[in-house]
C-alpha cells in the first residue's frame, strides 16, 4: 500500500531517474523530499558530508543513487547508509548497473550493494538498468551533425526508456515490504546496436542520423576533454568494451513483473522522443 505520510528522500533529484521518481511518487500522494546540489527541496552535496543529516531528517525510505562520473564513493555513501540507519530510515532503493552483481567487490558501485545487503537495520532493493535510451536524447549518445559516434561496434545492447526504471522504483518505495531484498535487472524488450537506433531515430525524426564506430581510445579522450574526470576512463572503456564484445543488456521480464506493464521498445521511445532531435537539426 502507498502511503503519504512515509517521507521519501530523493537523491539526484535533478537529474533523469530522480527527477522522475519524485514525480511518479508524488502524483501517487507519496510524500517526497528531493535532494540535489542546487534546485531541489534539501542541498545534498557528496563531498559535503554535513549535508547528509539534515537530508535524511524524518524521511523513512530513501532512492539511492551514488556520485556521478565516479569511481571512489563507496566510502561516502557507506558513511551516508551509517546516517541513514541512525535516523530510522526503514528502506533504501539502490540505482546500480546493468551486470554489477558480477563485478568484483572492491568496484565502487558492488561495494555499495553489498554494503546494503549486509545492513540488518535497512531494508533494501536493488536496481541494475542498462544504458538509457535518453542518452540518445539528452547526453553523450546524442546525434551531433547527424552522426552518433561510439565504440560498440555491433554490439546490442537492450537500452531502457528511464521512465521505466522509475516506474520500477517507485513501486519499490510505494510497498517496500513488496521488494525487500530484491535485486532486479532493469531493460528495454529488446536488444539492439547503436546503427539499429540511429536508424529508428531518422525514421521518426525525418532527420538523417548514422552511426559511426569511433576509436575507442579518441572516444575517450573527447569524454575527458568535455568534462568527464580523467579517474573515469576505464569504466568508460569497460562500459564500451563490454557491449562491443556482443556482452551487452539482455532483455528481462523485471520491468513488467514489477509493474505490470511491458517496458518501453526503443521505437516507442524514438516516436515520443522526436522533438529533441529535430530541434537539434533545426539549429
Amino acid at each position: 500500500m502507498t502511503t503519504s505520510t512515509a517521507l521519501t528522500l530523493v537523491l539526484g533529484a535533478t537529474g533523469k531517474t530522480g527527477s522522475r521518481v519524485a514525480s511518479r511518487l508524488r502524483a501517487a500522494g507519496i510524500a517526497v523530499r528531493t535532494a540535489a546540489r542546487a534546485t531541489a527541496d534539501a542541498h545534498f552535496d557528496w563531498d559535503d558530508p554535513h549535508t547528509y543529516a539534515p537530508a535524511l531528517a524524518g524521511v523513512e525510505r530513501v532512492y539511492l543513487l551514488g556520485p556521478v562520473g565516479r569511481i571512489d564513493f563507496a566510502g561516502q555513501v557507506s558513511t551516508f547508509l551509517d546516517k541513514a540507519e541512525t535516523a530510522d530510515v526503514g528502506h533504501v532503493t539502490y540505482l546500480s548497473a546493468y551486470g554489477v552483481d558480477a563485478a568484483p567487490p572492491q568496484m565502487a558501485t558492488r561495494s555499495v550493494e553489498l554494503d546494503l545487503i549486509g545492513r540488518a537495520g535497512l531494508s533494501h532493493t536493488i536496481l541494475r538498468p542498462a544504458w538509457f535510451m535518453q542518452n540518445f536524447s539528452e547526453t553523450f549518445l546524442a546525434p551531433i551533425n547527424g552522426v552518433i559516434a561510439v565504440p560498440t561496434g555491433n554490439g546490442a545492447e537492450a537500452f531502457i526508456d528511464a521512465e521505466d526504471i522509475a516506474a520500477v522504483a517507485s513501486a519499490t518505495l510505494a510497498d517496500p515490504a513488496a521488494h525487500t531484498g530484491a535485486e532486479y535487472t532493469l531493460t528495454g524488450p529488446e536488444a539492439i546496436t547503436v546503427a539499429d537506433a540511429a536508424a529508428i531515430i531518422s525514421s521518426v525524426s525525418g532527420t538523417a542520423v548514422n552511426y559511426f564506430d569511433i576509436d575507442r581510445d579518441e572516444w575517450i579522450a573527447a569524454a575527458i576533454a568535455g568534462g568527464i574526470p580523467a579517474e573515469y576512463a576505464p569504466v568508460l572503456r569497460m562500459l564500451t568494451e563490454t557491449i562491443a564484445s556482443g556482452h551487452g543488456a539482455q532483455p528481462t521480464g523485471d520491468v513488467e513483473k514489477v509493474t505490470g506493464t511491458a517496458p518501453t521498445s526503443f521505437t516507442d521511445f524514438a516516436h515520443r522522443t522526436a522533438a529533441a532531435w529535430t530541434t537539434e537539426a533545426a539549429r
